[in-house]
């Protein structure tokens, strides 16, 4: 599990269960025509048993759970239509929660700024350990779920991701070369929405209805003690 921490690279892909389309409505987005990437900090890693997601001051702390890709081969300008090279090239699942400063991001969003800070706060991404291929024999097909203080706030199949993960890996892949022990976010359904300090996050997978162990995730969020304070980003 310390392995994750010493990934080279995250690599998140954004606004992929457009054909529900409710996610593209809640953040007010097209429905892109190719996957849409981002990277988060290796210290934005919060492994089970390290501690509460903690957030800044002054910031509007939303979740995104996720399924998550660990990379067990070197992927370079992976064909898009060859699922089982996209497949092979996976060691492991993981299941994940992308924190966001939503009100940073949309400030930086408006302005036309990177909007990196929103998504690289360390704690800003909570990941079980690792899930063997066996436990998820298809990735296209199972359910994510995350509650906070136990009411159900998405519940979802991954059946309604717009692009699969070969697609996925295939234009990634085109751009930056993936290796082994790098971990790729692929999106989150519908029901993205805020927590604050108190609040307990609980989040799984279930394949074909049965809990999957391994994915089990519960954190809590704490006020942040950092002397960060968002305040409007100036632009000159």
């Amino acid at each position: 599990m310390a392995s994750l921490k010493r990934t080279g690279k995250v690599v998140c892909i954004g606004r992929n269960y457009a054909f529900s389309s409710d996610h593209i409505a809640e953040l007010n987005s097209a429905r892109p025509k190719q996957p849409f990437f981002f990277q988060k900090p290796t210290s934005s890693i919060l492994l089970p048993g390290d501690g509460p997601v903690l957030r800044p001051k002054g910031v509007d702390l939303h979740y995104e759970v996720e399924l998550a890709l660990i990379l067990g081969k070197r992927v370079r300008d992976l064909n898009p239509q060859d699922e089982q090279a996209a497949l092979d090239a996976i060691d492991s699942y993981a299941l994940s929660i992308d924190m966001t400063a939503r009100n940073v991001q949309n400030e930086a969003k408006k302005k036309g700024l990177p909007w990196d800070i929103s998504k690289g706060f360390d704690t800003f991404l909570p990941l079980s350990g690792p899930i063997s291929k066996w436990a998820i024999p298809d990735p296209h097909n199972i359910e994510l779920y995350l509650t906070v203080n136990g009411k159900v706030q998405q519940q979802d199949s991954t059946q309604l991701m717009l692009f699969r993960i070969p697609r996925i890996l295939g234009d990634i892949s085109k751009v930056m070369t993936l290796e082994p022990g790098d971990i790729v976010l692929t999106g989150t359904p519908k029901g993205v929405g805020p927590v604050v300090p108190g609040d307990v996050m609980r989040a799984g997978i279930r394949v074909n209805g049965e809990e999957v162990e391994e994915a089990k995730l519960e954190v809590n969020v704490e006020e942040s003690t950092s002397s960060y304070e968002y305040s409007e980003t100036s632009v000159l």
